[in-house]
């Protein structure tokens, strides 16, 4: 089901929690209370929005953690307002009410006091409520239009001047597609921080100026008749490193393992962390990924985390599609993100001493460390086939020599998407 544009923005407020100017606007439009014959202006209120973490209703007390990280024990009263703000409405106005007991855990939530009020013992004047199955309905539908109408790879070229991103990501073959991203006051623009796993809610407000080449990138917008250029609405990007090399330790008890880098030859800690998706080449490497391959009959976009390989866990941070004819792709056509989003996941148990694997991370202060977002092993064969490429045809690379960022960069484990 397409959505307008700003409904997308409104809804995207609250799922993404970001008090912005126009969100207050918006919502302030019917606030503590007040009704349409009420022509005094709204007093100015202050809050936290956040999840739901827990409810204590005989204490009537909330745990909300703020996108932020941070805990907030909410305290709620008898003249506490709840509103339902159900899923494509732009304003309050048609809000339904609700009680104490219609909240949930994993509940988005506007808690909401009056200015100067103090948070911590005085009761919320109202709650603003977006169940969490709306919230992930609404998730749903905005990572289908990534899908559709998104692009994704790594930075090649910016002009100041024009402020235009050059975005190149390579097919299946190796040949480069690029599109060219001309960057306006109409178009939002954030940022990934370091040395985090990516998540869409948590990209900080940035400018086309903190681009720099070798970024990893994903636009959603408007592309061209021929795949070329895209008026987009919205830039997300980070600055990732992708390593790989052979695996020396495992520490499954800390969700850690130690390989020898590839381009270093020096030791380097990969952490993994819940949200961190493995995933395995199956025998036969390549050959074994034809359409009928491994995964796919997958969800769009789904991974299982690092330490519970469930069936059923949400989407991977990746958030590509399975492999086929993609649209998203700068210029169309299959990439190695679209391979490599159909692999089978694994967990750390699965990893042994000697496996070749390659992962993506965020950069962070530390060189000997990263965290990976995504990490895919077996993938010896993989690595031999983009060092005969680099070397022009060579029958015979070595995956020592491989440039894993120009090989794999916007391609592997990339920003995440909603």
């Amino acid at each position: 089901m397409d959505i307008s544009r700003s409904e997308r923005e409104i809804v995207r407020n609250l799922l993404t929690l970001t008090l912005t100017a126009a969100a207050v606007l918006v919502m302030g439009l019917s606030v503590l209370g007040q009704t349409s014959s009420t022509p005094q202006t709204a007093p100015a209120v202050s809050g936290v929005i956040g999840e739901v973490k827990a409810i204590d209703s005989p204490a009537k007390q909330m745990i909300v953690r703020a996108d932020s990280g941070v805990l907030f024990t909410v305290n709620l009263n008898d003249k506490t307002q709840y509103k339902r703000m159900a899923l494509g409405e732009k304003t309050l106005s048609t809000a339904a009410d609700i009680t104490l007991a219609d909240v949930g855990s994993g509940d988005r939530v506007w808690a909401r006091w009056r200015t100067g009020s103090d948070q911590k013992t005085v009761p919320a004047a109202q709650l603003v409520v977006m169940s969490k199955a709306d919230v992930a309905k609404k998730q749903e539908q905005e990572r289908a239009e990534w899908r559709r109408r998104g692009v994704s790879g790594i930075v090649a070229a910016l002009n100041p001047t024009t402020k235009e991103i050059t975005v190149s990501s390579r097919t299946m073959m190796g040949a480069p597609q690029s599109v060219i991203i001309p960057v306006t006051d109409k178009v939002m623009i954030r940022r990934y921080p370091p040395d985090s796993i990516p998540k869409y809610s948590e990209a900080r407000p940035s400018k086309f100026e903190e681009l720099k080449a070798g970024d990893q990138l994903r636009a959603l917008g408007d592309k061209s008749a021929d795949g070329t250029h895209m008026t987009a609405e919205e830039v997300v990007f980070g600055s990732f490193r992708i390593a790989g090399g052979s695996v020396t330790a495992i520490d499954a008890a800390n969700n850690q393992i130690k390989i020898n880098d590839l381009q270093t030859r020096k030791p380097l800690t990969i952490v993994l962390r819940p949200e961190s998706v493995l995933r395995r080449f199956p025998e036969g490497g390549m050959m074994g990924m034809g359409p009928g391959g491994p995964g796919a009959n997958g969800a769009p976009g789904q991974g299982r985390p690092a330490q519970a390989p469930a069936a059923g866990a949400q989407p991977g941070p990746g958030g590509q599609q399975n492999a086929g004819t993609r649209p998203g792709g700068p210029g169309g056509g299959m990439n190695m993100a679209d391979l490599l989003e159909r692999l089978p996941i694994i967990s750390i148990n699965d990893l042994k001493v000697g496996d070749t694997v390659i992962m993506s991370s965020l950069q962070g202060s530390d060189p000997t460390q990263l965290t990976a977002i995504s990490l895919v092993s077996g993938v010896e064969q993989l690595l031999t086939m983009m060092a005969a490429r680099q070397q022009q045809g060579a029958q015979a690379g070595r995956p020592q020599g491989v440039d894993l960022n120009s090989s794999f960069g916007g391609m592997f484990g990339g920003v995440g998407v909603p």
